[in-house]
């Protein structure tokens, strides 16, 4: 069982013109790639989704921006709840509006959400995390992860990412 635990409820939401405010990464490591023993090893980006609890496809860690933490500390604390993986923010990726079919409220009864993505670097994974139980998580270089996108925001969101990394150079 993990000592963290994941936050519930929606009395510290956050809300923003009719829509859900939501915060979520991108998390991705590096990985060395030997193909062949005579060459120089070449780094491969990696990505990190986890199961949806709903459906078919994987999903990148979000959820709601509470009133009582930033942007960037809600897309981390998600991270951590969802799919057990700490590291630092890079950049912000873009916001993204989708319509959540499980998520609907008075504050928000169409369900429209704008999710603020962020490239997060992972630096540990854990071995227990609150949503251990109800999640998997998978580490997929970013053209199978493309084909892997329960939603397509998520794939628009990852093809940001991928122009951001190129952009970036990030090592």
């Amino acid at each position: 069982m993990s000592e963290l635990v994941a936050r519930t409820g929606r009395h510290q939401q956050r809300y923003e013109g009719g829509c859900r405010l939501v915060a979520g990464c991108i998390p991705f490591r590096y990985r060395e790639c030997d193909e062949n023993a005579d060459t120089d090893s070449e780094k491969v980006v990696e990505v990190l989704m986890i199961n949806s609890t709903s459906g078919p496809g994987l999903l990148f860690p979000k959820g709601g921006w509470e009133n009582d933490e930033t942007v960037k500390e809600a897309a981390v604390r998600e991270a951590i709840e969802e799919a057990g993986v700490r590291g630092d923010i890079l950049d912000f990726i873009g916001d993204y509006h989708f319509k959540s079919k499980t998520h609907q409220d008075d504050s928000c009864p169409e369900g429209l959400c704008k999710a603020a993505m962020f490239a997060l670097y992972v630096k540990e994974e854990l071995q227990s995390w609150p949503e251990k139980s109800t999640r998997t998580r998978s580490w997929l270089p970013i053209s199978e992860a493309v084909e892997s996108c329960r939603h397509k925001w998520m794939e628009d969101a990852l093809k940001h990412f991928t122009k951001w990394l190129e952009d970036k150079d990030v090592n």
